[in-house]
């Protein structure tokens, strides 16, 4: 596809910009845009096709694109002087209602509204980094690579920083409104879930250092 688009081939763009919209305006509303998702996403889908000669042959697309996105993002927060809370944020992409109901018993339906209250109220209590990691990891379901590269993280910070977060929310939470690690792609190492044994492995590079809570 990014051959087609070096080509020359209009449509090619059109094309990656119609598959990934939907994960870009996630990630645009997460990371603080609010009202101005749709015009970080624009602005980011036009930086990218401007840096197309520097995208890495056999890379995967998506996280390239939302590191752009989340760069943008924090630019257009930084220069409109608004510093949201997070748990707004994500409660605007954790509280959208399904078309199909999960249940129709309302108190099945309340459980899973207090669960998601408290979880959002959780999530506002971890740092800015182990948000970050959260986020990515969960709400966009990214994998461990896509979420380094997204972040600007060596994948152990990644890792360390998500045991963190786990282990916090893990502490914030009853065991029921913990999420779920997700399923290991292939290459990625396990690691310990929240309250699992060992510590989390020190992470190298820029900025992988132990960090507080």
């Amino acid at each position: 596809m990014i051959a087609r688009v070096r080509a020359g081939e209009a449509e090619a763009y059109a094309e990656l910009v119609r598959a990934h919209t939907p994960v870009a305006l996630r990630a645009a509303v997460a990371f603080g845009a609010g009202s101005d998702a749709e015009d970080v996403v624009q602005a980011a889908f036009f930086k990218a096709y401007q840096s197309l000669g520097r995208f890495r042959e056999g890379s995967s697309f998506k996280p390239w694109l939302l590191q752009i996105v989340v760069n943008e993002t924090r630019n257009t927060v930084r220069s409109a002087g608004r510093l949201r809370a997070l748990v707004g944020r994500e409660a605007a992409l954790l509280e959208a209602e399904p078309l199909i109901p999960e249940s129709t018993d309302p108190a099945v339906a309340a459980l899973a509204q207090e669960q998601r209250t408290a979880l959002h109220t959780a999530l506002d209590r971890l740092n800015r980094d182990q948000r970050a990691v959260v986020t990515c990891r969960y709400l966009l379901e990214m994998d461990e690579a896509e979420t380094a590269e997204t972040l600007g993280w060596p994948r152990g910070t990644v890792k360390s920083r998500l045991n963190r977060a786990l282990k916090k929310l893990g502490r914030l939470l009853p065991s029921d409104g913990v999420p779920a690690i997700p399923a290991q792609r292939s290459g990625e190492q396990a690691g310990p879930g929240p309250g699992g044994p060992g510590g989390p492995g020190r992470p190298g590079g820029p900025g992988g250092g132990e960090e507080s809570e």
